[in-house]
């Protein structure tokens, strides 16, 4: 049983170092495409509000719920919705909310993060009682609800503000009097100074070993590297998302991250990981775009006016959308809207629910398939 974790900085051993420098450049080249692609796009803002929302679900499946990008494209707009749906929602919005602060030029603070957790946590499962306010308890992960059988125990719920000022001040690159350390010829220090990928996949290790929340740590952790991304500008836009991919090797993610922690830590596995993961997660975004702009333009190609490229080009932002959601969309009457959109059915890029009268939904499968 491993309990407790060192504060940052983290050493590294020079060898380790070298290996994790070699992978660190093909990696940020990667992400740098990813980053022009996304700008030349011609569904960019469409298609980046569905990848984010994908993200919501792949992340939220870490913590086990079974909900898909289809279900919630399907439901978002019902008003009575399950619990894992609020949670696939929570997470959108939180990540939003956060996209805003940090563009609006909001640090990420321990402010922020309490912020995030509360909006997480409104109406989901688990421990809601305390959203936005760290845990006052000792905490665990384990396989049941017994501390014996824990695989780990974090901190102690005194030290949590002490561990997250360490954290927080990591997080900005600024620096902290905890990173006046030194370390022998064999070794080499992480501190706030080094690549900025490189302190996100710290910071994501470090959050979730803190464990500061009695509930929502491993979905706040995600999200807090969406926007750290974000303001080390790493990306312009919200694309940074590795849960997909960390879901995929879920075993992994937990075990390397458990390396991390105690009193003899080892950081070496949990970085390539990370980083491996983020390599694969921009080679899979790059294709969906790629993906999404080609089947954009040849649906435009199909369209014989104005309107019924905009319509096209707005279910790209909506896949799954009546009429009426179109016409707000697109400030066009709902009947001209309607026209466009039986267009694009027969011409195969659109499918209709001719089962229903009223409130009719058209579905682009082909986009909801390529994102989802």
């Amino acid at each position: 049983m491993l309990e407790g974790i060192k504060k940052l900085p983290i050493e590294i051993q020079n060898k380790d170092a070298i290996e994790i420098f070699k992978k660190l450049s093909s990696v940020n080249k990667k992400i740098g495409k990813l980053d022009t692609i996304l700008r030349k796009s011609i569904v960019n803002k469409s298609i980046l509000s569905l990848l984010t929302l994908n993200e919501s679900v792949q992340s939220t499946r870490i913590e086990g719920t079974q909900v898909t990008f289809y279900e919630i494209m399907e439901n978002k707009s019902k008003k009575n919705k399950s619990w894992q749906q609020t949670e696939v929602l929570n997470y959108h919005k939180a990540i939003e909310h956060g996209v805003k602060l940090i563009k609006s030029g909001d640090v990420i603070s321990t402010r922020m993060i309490k912020e995030l957790h509360a909006i997480l946590m409104e109406d989901a499962r688990g421990t809601v009682s305390n959203k936005g306010e760290f845990r006052k308890i000792q905490n665990f992960i384990g396989p049941d609800k017994k501390i014996e059988n824990a695989v780990y125990i974090p901190i102690n719920a005194n030290l949590i503000n002490e561990y997250m000022t360490n954290l927080e001040y990591f997080i900005n690159g600024e620096y902290h009097r905890d990173f006046d350390k030194k370390v022998g010829e064999d070794k080499e220090l992480f501190d706030h100074q080094i690549d900025s990928l490189l302190r996100i996949a710290i910071m994501h290790a470090q959050f979730e070993s803190i464990h500061p929340f009695l509930d929502g740590n491993g979905r706040l952790g995600r999200i807090l590297i969406v926007l750290m991304a974000i303001k080390e500008k790493i990306m312009e836009a919200p694309l940074f998302f590795v849960s997909e991919e960390l879901e995929v090797e879920r075993i992994r993610y937990y075990n390397t991250l458990n390396e991390t922690r105690g009193e003899t830590p080892s950081w070496i596995s949990w970085i390539i990981f990370f980083l491996n993961a983020s390599e694969r997660m921009a080679n899979k975004i790059i294709e969906k775009i790629e993906t999404a702009e080609t089947l954009a333009s040849t649906g435009l190609n199909k369209c014989k006016t104005s309107v019924q490229s905009d319509v096209w080009l707005a279910t790209f932002r909506e896949p799954i959308a009546t009429a009426t959601d179109i016409a707000e969309i697109t400030g066009y009457h709902k009947q001209t809207v309607k026209k466009a959109l039986d267009y694009l059915v027969v011409n195969n890029l659109l499918d209709k629910d001719k089962s229903s009268r009223r409130n009719i939904k058209y579905y682009n499968y082909d986009l909801i398939r390529t994102i989802g």
